[in-house]
């Protein structure tokens, strides 16, 4: 399954495309291939898009057949598209970009390392725990703007919470009362026990659920407690 998200790195914003079911084909391609492209019409509000992305799919398919490599991602940094694989082995991968490629109008370039324990797609492509909680709040923000949600709205918003123990929680919840959240009730699973649902008032704005996912995250971590994500009421445009 491929998964979209944005990452701040070096100060910089790298929009990220992962496959995060790749993991199955880590002992078994120890080979990493990368394949930059670039060009001045590679954007999502012009015309060659769609055939950009004809291209990038092409070029996975080729390189995936008959299991010469798995396509595990792709950066988007300054201006460059970053495609990338692991392979069985280093022969003949560049020949099918040039293939796909040469003719296209792309600059483009190519490279290949090992990297057994696949450190790269670990570091740079994989989404850390919050980035996985940042993914289903869009995934959530979009349905909601889908049903015609006014999501720049201030409403009451439930965030779930657990952890291993009791004192945990508690400590947990004196310092979220704090932060502004309040206390609405006691929840529990069949893995955590000691589980809080919180309330705090706020749109549902990306940015704005992002900047309250992670302000929470931290105090979430600082009692080793596992954030389970949040929910609301739709408030429609014409409310």
């Amino acid at each position: 399954m491929r998964e979209i998200f944005n990452r701040t790195q070096d100060s910089d914003s790298v929009d990220i495309e992962v496959d995060i079911g790749a993991e199955d084909f880590e002992g078994s391609n120890p080979w990493l291939f990368s394949v930059f492209v670039k060009s001045a019409n590679i954007s999502e509000n012009s015309d060659s898009f769609d055939e950009f992305l004809e291209t990038k799919e092409s070029l996975i398919i080729a390189l995936e057949h008959e299991n010469k490599a798995k396509y595990v991602g792709t950066r988007i940094n300054d201006g460059w598209h970053e495609f990338y694989f692991y392979a069985k082995n280093s022969k003949n991968l560049e020949s099918v970009v040039a293939q796909m490629l040469k003719n296209s109008g792309y600059k483009y370039e190519c490279s290949v390392v090992k990297d057994a324990k696949w450190d790269f797609y670990h570091k740079n492509l994989f989404p850390t725990e919050l980035e996985f909680h940042n993914i289903e709040s869009d995934k959530i923000i979009f349905l909601l703007e889908e049903e015609g949600d006014e999501l720049s709205t201030p409403r009451d918003v439930e965030h779930y919470v657990s952890f291993d123990t009791a004192t945990q929680k508690e400590r947990f919840i004196q310092n979220a009362l704090i932060c502004g959240f309040e206390f609405k009730d006691d929840i529990s699973s069949e893995e955590f026990e000691y589980g809080v649902a919180l309330v705090k008032k706020h749109p549902v704005t990306n940015e704005d659920v992002r900047k309250v996912v992670e302000e929470l995250y931290l105090l979430i971590k600082k009692d080793h407690g596992y954030y389970e994500g949040w929910s609301t009421i739709l408030v429609a445009k014409d409310d």
